[in-house]
């Protein structure tokens, strides 16, 4: 094919080639000179990205032209320079296709990086290669790309940069013009005020116009997934997905609306279905979490139960939040699956607004748990007066890992989300130049769940945090002061400053005392936290002779499931205003407690056993102590889960053992006188 032929062809796809250069030049520019978040700059990411893979796919017909036309002409500076701006063209094309497909990933910032030198290199080589070929082909008598006859190019250039910014301007106008008509009224339509004029009362959540919010606004968790897969598949195994569809929960918020209506609801949902009560569904006619199915009971504390939140109003619990509107992205809230498909690609093109919205500083802080772990009970619920319950955030606060409390040398604060919240390998937008992400399978001590969803990865997860060294127990040795020593000096090099132990042991058939330290080291918050009226904690301790004979025993687990009834407990009994046990966890009949213990975070508790030591008993005793852990005592699960067969597991977070030495006593006679 001639030259001519080919410099036809060529100028034939030079006018596509200029219009979208120009296109990724200016709204290149804009992206980089304009830091803000508005409809025409997410137009302008969105055209940018639809130019550069028009423009990927345009570039190799006019290269192999341009190439085949320009190769052998000796003009090695224009060859050169051409070369290195169709390298940099390259690259510059492949780190933007890579942020398309990708996204704007946090952990991947390079690629952003050589988008923006290797444009701005490859606008220099390009003008270089111009000019260089100008002057060597004027220097030759060889001008034709610039003579007057290709005027045509410019003016067809032209006439396609203003056919591209009148649907630019249609773009951002119909944008602009798109309303989602978010609903600001509940969704039961005669909502009653049962508890005052503020419609979430006694749940202490607010919205950031202190009206309801659209269910559009809040049932996101399916979009957050697009890009959040990782993150959204542990939350699915998570506890806070579960907080509505827990049967026990819902055992116990159908329990509350029987016997105090629909309303009083409200105190509940606010931490276990916010969608449920924003939406203004907790009013008779409406549904509350409880009611499998629903979008509250769906969702249970979502995605934007937590990131979706403007401010924290208090710590004092129960739901202690307000929640916020974010800035919209393109079509936000739109049903259409086409928009729903640009909304998402704006966020992936530019998520800086988004991340600002959705990781505020307080998602990183204690003081975000503990708008749903902390918990009161008013008068307008229990009908008696103030009583203050769970709070797991004034027990922080007081320990060790809260770095406020002087006794103790912490210098360093470790939030609720450092243990909860571990950082864990993932492939997330969100995650760190190391890969890394914040677990959001919320790992705690809710063991029935992972078990009731068959959730073995959660349960095996759940049972290995809660033997990571956070509780210790260590067996006192039962020292006797009062044994003989000997005290001959040692020859040798033996230190006689070293500190002598004194000898342990038991004397058979002796009253025998054993002391046990629990040591809270690992938990930031008091052991066990959470619901300590149906969850049991206690000692199990076994002595055995070392025949294998069985001495002494508590703690043990009886045929039918239930803990020995003498066992060293760890939990609150509450009691109603009669003084009986509110065993079901209906906590609105809640007075008080006639007994609560925990470990504080940082402290011992020293537990003593006594036990008659038998005359038959064989050196030495064994004694294993064992600090055991069930979600759930037999009795609540029984009733909550209306199955008597329900086994649910036991889990030993700490244990320690100890040989004790047995010995018989001499036998002392005193003389008589005569």
């Amino acid at each position: 094919m001639s030259k001519e032929k080919l410099l036809q062809l060529e100028k034939n796809t030079v006018v596509l080639f200029w219009l979208l250069l120009l296109v990724l030049a200016l709204t290149g520019l804009a992206g980089l000179v304009y830091q803000g978040h508005s409809d025409w700059a997410l137009w302008s990411d969105l055209f940018h990205a639809l130019a550069g893979l028009v423009f990927f796919s345009s570039l190799t017909l006019y290269l192999v032209l341009h190439f085949k036309r320009t190769f052998g002409v000796r003009r090695p500076l224009v060859f050169t320079l051409g070369v290195f701006a169709a390298l940099l063209l390259v690259l510059a094309i492949y780190s933007g296709a890579t942020m398309v497909v990708l996204g704007r990933q946090e952990q991947d910032q390079h690629w952003y990086l050589l988008h923006l030198v290797s444009t701005a290199l490859l606008l220099l080589f390009l003008l270089l290669h111009l000019l260089a070929y100008y002057l060597a082909a004027r220097q030759q008598g060889d001008v034709r790309l610039f003579k007057s006859q290709d005027s045509k190019v410019g003016r067809q250039t032209a006439v396609g940069s203003a056919a591209l910014a009148l649907l630019f301007v249609f773009c951002v106008a119909a944008s602009g013009w798109y309303d989602p008509a978010y609903s600001d009224k509940p969704v039961v339509a005669d909502y009653l005020y049962d508890y005052g004029s503020h419609p979430f009362r006694p749940s202490q959540s607010e919205t950031y116009h202190n009206k309801f919010i659209d269910e559009r606004q809040i049932v996101q968790s399916a979009q957050c997934a697009n890009c959040h897969q990782d993150i959204t598949r542990q939350w699915l195994d998570s506890a806070h997905k579960k907080a509505a569809s827990d049967p026990t929960y819902i055992k116990n918020i159908s329990l509350l609306a029987e016997r105090k209506g629909i309303t009083a609801t409200r105190y509940c949902e606010g931490c276990h279905a916010p969608v449920a009560l924003l939406t203004g569904q907790l009013s008779p006619g409406g549904q509350h979490g409880g009611i499998v199915g629903t979008p509250g009971n769906r969702e249970g504390v979502n995605c934007l139960s937590c990131h979706g939140l403007q401010s924290i109003e208090h710590v004092k619990g129960n739901g202690s939040y307000r929640y916020g509107q974010a800035q919209p992205y393109l079509f936000d809230g739109t049903t259409n699956p086409a928009l729903q498909l640009l909304n998402q690609i704006s966020i992936r093109l530019d998520p800086s607004q988004h991340k600002q919205d959705m990781g505020k500083a307080f998602t990183r802080s204690a003081d975000l748990c503990a708008t749903c772990h902390a918990q009161f009970m008013d008068k307008e619920m229990n009908k008696w007066g103030w009583v203050k319950m769970q709070d797991d955030y004034a027990s922080w606060l007081a320990g060790p890992f809260s770095s406020q409390n002087p006794r103790f040398n912490q210098q360093t604060a470790v939030p609720c989300q450092g243990c909860h919240m571990p950082l864990v390998a993932g492939k997330d937008p969100s995650a760190d130049a190391q890969g890394q992400i914040r677990s959001h399978r919320f790992l705690g001590a809710n063991s029935l769940l992972a078990l009731l969803n068959d959730s073995p990865e959660q349960f095996e997860q759940m049972v290995r945090f809660l033997q990571s060294n956070k509780m210790r127990l260590t067996i006192d040795k039962p020292n006797r002061q009062t044994a003989s020593q000997n005290y001959k000096p040692l020859e040798g090099k033996v230190d006689a400053r070293q500190l002598v132990t004194a000898p342990y042991f038991y004397y058979l058939n002796e009253q025998a005392e054993l002391n046990i330290a629990v040591s809270n080291i690992g938990v930031g918050h008091h052991f066990p936290g959470g619901t300590i009226d149906i969850n049991e904690a206690w000692l199990e301790i076994v002595v055995t002779d070392a025949s294998g004979q069985p001495i002494f025993s508590s703690g043990l687990l009886q045929p039918d499931q239930t803990v020995d009834a003498k066992a060293y407990f760890y939990r609150s009994m509450p009691v109603d205003r009669f003084g009986k046990d509110v065993w079901k966890h209906d906590l609105f009949n809640m007075v008080g407690d006639r007994y609560r213990n925990a470990v504080a975070p940082g402290a011992s508790d020293l537990v003593r056993y006594q036990f008659q030591v038998p005359a038959w008993a064989v050196s030495p005793l064994h004694v294993a102590a064992t600090l055991k852990y069930r979600k759930l005592n037999k009795k609540y699960t029984d009733w909550a889960l209306g199955d008597s067969k329900v086994s649910l597991p036991v889990i030993d977070m700490a244990r320690d053992s100890l040989q004790i030495p047995l010995k018989t006593q001499a036998d002392t006679r005193v003389a008589l006188q005569p």
